[in-house]
Protein backbone atom coordinates (compact mmCIF):
# COMPACT_ATOMS: atom_id res chain seq x y z
CA UNK A 1 0.00 0.00 0.00
CA UNK A 2 1.75 3.03 -1.05
CA UNK A 3 1.43 6.29 1.02
CA UNK A 4 -1.03 8.18 -0.30
CA UNK A 5 -3.32 5.26 -0.12
CA UNK A 6 -2.34 4.67 3.67
CA UNK A 7 -3.05 8.86 3.75
CA UNK A 8 -6.95 8.12 2.40
CA UNK A 9 -7.71 5.46 4.13
CA UNK A 10 -6.67 7.29 7.52
CA UNK A 11 -8.73 10.16 7.11
CA UNK A 12 -11.55 8.02 6.23
CA UNK A 13 -10.96 6.14 9.05
CA UNK A 14 -10.75 9.06 11.60
CA UNK A 15 -14.08 10.72 9.72
CA UNK A 16 -16.18 7.53 10.52
CA UNK A 17 -14.90 8.13 14.20
CA UNK A 18 -15.66 11.98 13.97
CA UNK A 19 -19.10 11.22 13.12
CA UNK A 20 -19.59 8.26 15.18
CA UNK A 21 -18.66 10.72 17.96
CA UNK A 22 -21.48 13.56 16.87
CA UNK A 23 -23.72 11.15 16.49
CA UNK A 24 -27.26 12.42 17.22
CA UNK A 25 -28.54 11.22 20.73
CA UNK A 26 -32.33 8.68 20.27
CA UNK A 27 -34.34 11.48 21.88
CA UNK A 28 -32.61 14.38 18.80
CA UNK A 29 -33.00 11.56 16.06
CA UNK A 30 -37.23 11.57 17.29
CA UNK A 31 -37.00 15.41 17.16
CA UNK A 32 -35.98 15.75 14.09
CA UNK A 33 -37.97 13.16 12.30
CA UNK A 34 -41.20 14.13 14.15
CA UNK A 35 -41.03 16.98 15.63
CA UNK A 36 -39.19 19.49 14.17
CA UNK A 37 -41.36 19.73 11.17
CA UNK A 38 -43.76 22.00 13.47
CA UNK A 39 -41.36 23.19 15.95
CA UNK A 40 -38.60 23.88 14.06
CA UNK A 41 -35.11 22.50 14.50
CA UNK A 42 -34.19 25.81 16.54
CA UNK A 43 -36.91 24.95 18.74
CA UNK A 44 -38.76 28.45 18.24
CA UNK A 45 -41.71 26.89 16.10
CA UNK A 46 -42.08 27.09 12.18
CA UNK A 47 -46.22 27.64 12.64
CA UNK A 48 -48.66 29.95 14.74
CA UNK A 49 -49.65 28.63 18.06
CA UNK A 50 -47.09 25.77 18.27
CA UNK A 51 -44.70 26.94 21.77
CA UNK A 52 -41.46 28.14 20.82
CA UNK A 53 -38.95 25.79 23.27
CA UNK A 54 -36.60 28.14 23.64
CA UNK A 55 -38.27 31.10 25.63
CA UNK A 56 -37.37 31.23 29.35
CA UNK A 57 -40.57 29.78 31.62
CA UNK A 58 -42.19 29.17 28.56
CA UNK A 59 -43.58 25.69 27.96
CA UNK A 60 -40.60 23.32 29.06
CA UNK A 61 -40.73 24.94 32.67
CA UNK A 62 -44.21 22.64 33.13
CA UNK A 63 -43.40 19.54 35.02
CA UNK A 64 -42.44 16.53 32.88
CA UNK A 65 -45.72 14.50 34.25
CA UNK A 66 -47.92 16.97 32.45
CA UNK A 67 -45.15 17.45 29.36
CA UNK A 68 -45.52 13.84 29.11
CA UNK A 69 -48.87 13.43 28.79
CA UNK A 70 -49.47 15.92 26.08
CA UNK A 71 -46.93 14.26 24.03
CA UNK A 72 -48.55 10.94 24.61
CA UNK A 73 -51.84 11.65 24.14
CA UNK A 74 -51.89 15.28 21.96
CA UNK A 75 -52.12 18.52 23.01
CA UNK A 76 -54.17 21.90 21.06
CA UNK A 77 -53.00 25.04 23.25
CA UNK A 78 -54.66 28.23 23.19
CA UNK A 79 -54.80 30.17 20.14
CA UNK A 80 -53.49 27.39 18.53
CA UNK A 81 -55.05 26.78 14.87
CA UNK A 82 -54.69 22.64 15.10
CA UNK A 83 -53.74 20.02 17.58
CA UNK A 84 -50.55 18.33 18.10
CA UNK A 85 -51.20 14.78 17.09
CA UNK A 86 -50.57 11.81 20.15
CA UNK A 87 -47.00 11.00 19.91
CA UNK A 88 -46.03 13.61 17.67
CA UNK A 89 -48.28 11.52 14.37
CA UNK A 90 -46.25 7.76 15.31
CA UNK A 91 -48.44 5.48 17.19
CA UNK A 92 -45.51 3.39 17.35
CA UNK A 93 -43.81 5.76 19.51
CA UNK A 94 -42.94 3.99 22.77
CA UNK A 95 -43.11 5.94 26.41
CA UNK A 96 -39.21 5.86 27.02
CA UNK A 97 -38.96 7.04 23.28
CA UNK A 98 -41.21 9.89 24.53
CA UNK A 99 -39.32 10.28 27.31
CA UNK A 100 -36.10 10.61 25.89
CA UNK A 101 -37.51 13.57 23.48
CA UNK A 102 -38.48 15.62 26.49
CA UNK A 103 -34.60 14.84 27.94
CA UNK A 104 -33.36 16.11 24.55
CA UNK A 105 -35.69 18.99 24.52
CA UNK A 106 -34.98 19.98 27.90
CA UNK A 107 -31.11 19.53 27.33
CA UNK A 108 -31.03 21.70 24.45
CA UNK A 109 -33.39 24.23 25.00
CA UNK A 110 -34.09 24.41 28.43
CA UNK A 111 -36.86 24.21 30.95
Amino acid sequence: MNRAMTRHIALVLGSAIAGCALAASPGQAIYETHCSVCHGHDGKGTLPGVPDFTRKNGVLSLPAAVLLQRIEHGYQGRGAPMAMPPRGGDPSLTNEQIERVLAYLRGRFGG
